[in-house]
């Protein structure tokens, strides 16, 4: 394992933070990978951002997560000034089944300079609820986090108040028939719990359903205001 992941971990337990994923098997997911433009020219170390799709791209085939999200703009030709990583999740499996994140990192970070002052992750639907998951089991990782249309399993509601050193921006669209707007307005009322106050900004899409994907393409602010976030 990476010396500094394992070094993270450490000052993670110390603190007193439980870290659910140590229960969960580690696995290793394929992924997308984008570098900016400029990367080979460079020697500065970039942002990272983790991308999780929804549930329809799950499988062993990483074409399939090109169809929307990070993945289809970059397959677009879109440039961006952070590396991207998009893993897949294997069939029968949810973001929450397994300890993936620590293997996704511990390459990436051995492998591309990487700022550790600016990680991020930010999903759709299934991949929103994994946003939230993820971040619940790595608080001190991430320096802001971007969920859509997600939510978080009842069994995580007694941790919840890991996200509250998080800074998140997170959408739903009132008329979402999938995933109601209710798990992430219980999300909103389980953070006003905590003894740290969130950073929590909550963005309602009236009428709105549950494809809201274009919010990657459509709302560039998302990303300068992800950015802005350091730890």
């Amino acid at each position: 394992m990476n010396y500094k992941l394992k070094f993270l971990i450490l000052l993670i337990a110390l603190s007193g933070i439980t870290i659910y994923s140590q229960t969960k098997i580690a696995a290793k997911y394929d992924y997308l990978l984008y570098l900016p433009k400029e990367y080979s020219k460079e020697t500065k170390k970039y942002p990272l951002v983790i991308y999780l799709h929804g549930g329809g791209q799950k499988g062993n085939d990483l074409n399939k997560l090109k169809s929307y999200g990070l993945p289809y703009l970059v397959e677009k030709g879109e440039n961006f000034d952070f590396i991207i990583a998009s893993p897949q999740c294997p069939d029968n499996k949810y973001w929450s089944t397994e300890n993936w994140f620590e293997t996704l990192y511990a390459e990436l970070s051995a492998k591309y300079r990487i700022d550790t002052s600016r990680i991020y992750i930010t999903g759709i639907s299934m991949g929103g609820y994994g946003t939230y998951i993820t971040a619940l089991d790595f608080p001190e990782v991430f320096a802001a986090i971007v969920p859509l249309c997600g939510g978080i399993n009842d069994s995580d509601l007694s941790r919840i108040c890991n996200l509250s050193k998080i800074p998140i921006w997170t959408f739903h669209g009132t008329a979402d028939d999938k995933i109601s707007i209710t798990e992430t307005e219980r999300i909103a009322k389980g953070l006003e719990s905590c003894e740290t106050k969130s950073n929590f900004k909550f963005t309602r899409l009236e009428n709105e359903g549950h494809g809201i994907e274009y919010l990657y393409e459509k709302k560039p602010e998302i990303y300068k205001w992800m950015l802005k976030q350091t730890k």
